[in-house]
């Protein structure tokens, strides 16, 4: 029995903070100290704070230390481990100490309006220690599964539940199950999706690191449910951490009979192979998923028939991605009513979201549906940096819109993002403030579903060229009215005649920012001006009767565009100046601005 814990987050982003050094120079400490009997250190998974990386949390006093370096675990080790005083200055500040009070960490700000279901092993277990998963009921939904439920029971419970996938769409989980189960067929397959191709996503990762036993509990369930007996998880090469635990995670469960052949004695096989993807976005569509697993090209085919009739290998295939599956043993456990109580009438249980952008707390959170925007931005988030005003969220990453500030008390579902002209996407949510162009967030996201098109259909490989070309021409300042009414058709044929959903949803953003920031695009297509300063080619610099005259503009600019004397006003030259803001950003009078 250990007197304490010390939690290390072992997630990619603090991992890229030197957390395994820490991790390391904590166990050396403890071992030094001849603690190694009372004090256990952990690599764990994400504790959702990115922004605070690397994490360090030590129970039982729940001391979240953030920011924590190599140099600082000495002072830990001393003050906390070994006289049990608490190192203030490196907690969490204002969030989980206050009076030399140390808060919960489910109490603060970040964490109380959340609820974990998906992420609720992660930050809390090792993750490359199935003892660990075991202890926290791992596998017992799969037991509860062979030893009381047939598999039209389990796949009745999923229904009942409500689960829709998490990987965009939000197609009923429990449907897919059943098709997949009525298909005709000896041979079938479970895929799991861990691709996540989304910009700024990181929903899947997190899981896999954190937690990557109940995603192989949950496809062994799903074997057991539809009749499969090998199972395959995309998951792209880019994810080293993710692959590596999962890797370990496989090998400890098939040592403890818990994945292979015979199954806990029983008569049920399951296994599970690892494909690592190199990075495709068009490979997060199911049918483009499965033809890289065979070893083809990563391109789309027409549907149907649907995988659940047809897919991989030709044989019926089940496929939804890591967060939806990481719902599945604890809906098993503790029943369809329990998940289905959380959320909105049509979306139920929770949706993890990768926060980034232009928001305080960056990382990640796990949210009931229906939660609004709002809380999601200024309780969870911590509001806009900067005193700066929110303007719009892109909820969808490529394949979504972009949310206006009007919408700020919408709860978050489904039907309610889709209605207003985005969609729940896989998870990813970017937080733009004043200072963000619509028209320029519009062209970043064309420049990627356009750069990302497989080229198979011609409505996405020419149609995304051509669109692109508009925002580009837009923000140029070269276009006119008549290219903005253009621009708006082509988006719908686009939409209405790709083969995939990755042309399908790619004039979405532009859709979203026509619908909500029109006076945006009149603004640069009429007044060639950029709003929020943001496109060079519609920007000018000037220098304003508050230069005082020290030069240190002109030393800068590396182009030579200014000029005038010593304790005198500056002048830019417009024709030389590329446009670069370095004027403004050495300037300490407040004298340049841009407009």
């Amino acid at each position: 029995m250990y007197r304490n814990h010390i939690l290390v987050c072992g997630g990619t982003g603090c991992a890229s903070g030197n957390s395994q050094q820490i991790f390391e120079e904590f166990e050396n400490r403890i071992r030094a100290k001849g603690l190694e009997e009372e004090v256990k250190v952990i690599m764990t998974g994400c504790f959702g704070l990115c922004a605070c990386g690397p994490v360090v949390v030590v129970y039982p006093e729940g001391a979240f230390y953030q920011q924590v370096k190599v140099e600082n675990v000495k002072e830990i080790v001393n003050e906390h481990i070994v006289k049990g005083r608490i190192v203030s200055h490196l907690l969490y500040k204002d969030k989980t100490a206050a009076e030399e009070q140390i808060k919960a960490l489910n109490d603060t700000t970040f964490y109380k309006n959340q609820h974990r279901v998906a992420l609720k092993n992660c930050g809390y277990i090792d993750p490359e220690n199935i003892d660990e998963y075991i202890a926290y009921d791992g596998y017992q939904a799969l037991i509860k599964c062979y030893q009381e439920l047939t598999p039209q029971q389990v796949i009745d419970i999923i229904k009942e539940s409500g689960l829709r996938g998490r990987g965009g769409g939000g197609f009923p989980t429990g449907l897919k199950w059943q098709f997949t189960k009525n298909a005709p067929g000896e041979v079938k397959y479970v895929c799991c999706n861990a691709d996540e191709g989304d910009p700024g996503a990181f929903m899947d990762r997190s899981v896999l690191e954190g937690d990557p036993h109940a995603l192989i509990e949950a496809m062994t369930i799903a074997g057991y449910a539809v009749g499969a007996e090998q199972g395959f998880v995309y998951v792209r090469a880019e994810y080293p951490i993710a692959v590596k635990r999962l890797q370990i995670a496989i090998r400890q469960a098939k040592e403890y009979g818990l994945l292979g052949k015979n199954i806990l004695g029983t008569k049920n096989n399951f296994d599970l192979e690892i494909r690592l993807g190199s990075g495709a976005f068009v490979c997060g569509e199911e049918t483009a998923l499965m033809a890289s697993i065979e070893g083809k090209r990563g391109e789309p085919r027409p549907r149907p028939p649907f995988p659940a009739v047809k897919g991989l290998f030709g044989k019926p295939t089940l496929l939804n991605n890591v967060e939806t599956f990481a719902n599945i043993p604890q809906i098993i456990l503790k029943g369809a009513e329990w998940f289905s109580s959380m959320g909105t009438d049509k979306s139920k249980g929770t949706k993890v979201f990768a926060l980034g952008g232009k928001i305080t707390n960056t990382g990640l959170v796990e949210i009931p549906m229906g939660t609004t925007l709002r809380t999601v931005i200024e309780d969870i988030g911590g509001g806009i940096p900067g005193g700066k005003k929110f303007k719009a969220a892109q909820t969808g990453g490529p394949s979504g819109g972009c949310i206006p500030a009007k919408y700020l008390d919408i709860p978050i579902d489904y039907d309610n993002l889709i209605e207003i002209g985005s969609m729940m996407g896989s998870g990813g949510l970017i937080v733009m403030d004043e200072d963000n162009c619509m028209v320029d967030i519009a062209k970043f996201f064309l420049e990627f579903t356009q750069e990302e098109s497989c080229g198979k259909c011609t409505p996405c490989r020419i149609g995304t060229k051509r669109l692109l070309e508009y925002l580009e021409k837009i923000t140029s300042g070269k276009a006119d009215l008549q290219d903005l009414e253009d621009m708006e058709k082509l988006c719908y044929y686009i939409k209405d005649n790709s083969l995939c959903g990755l042309g399908q949803t790619a004039p979405n953003p532009v859709l979203s920012t026509l619908r909500y920031f029109k006076d945006e695009y009149i603004a640069h297509v009429v007044d060639k001006k950029c709003p929020a300063g943001v496109c060079k080619d519609l920007l000018q610099y000037f220098i304003t009767d508050n230069c005082k005259g020290c030069t240190l503009c002109a030393k800068k600019c590396p182009v030579g565009a200014i000029s005038g004397k010593v304790k005198e006003k500056h002048v830019i030259d417009p024709e030389k100046c590329i446009k670069c803001g370095v004027c403004m950003d050495v300037c300490k009078f407040n004298a340049v601005i841009k407009k």
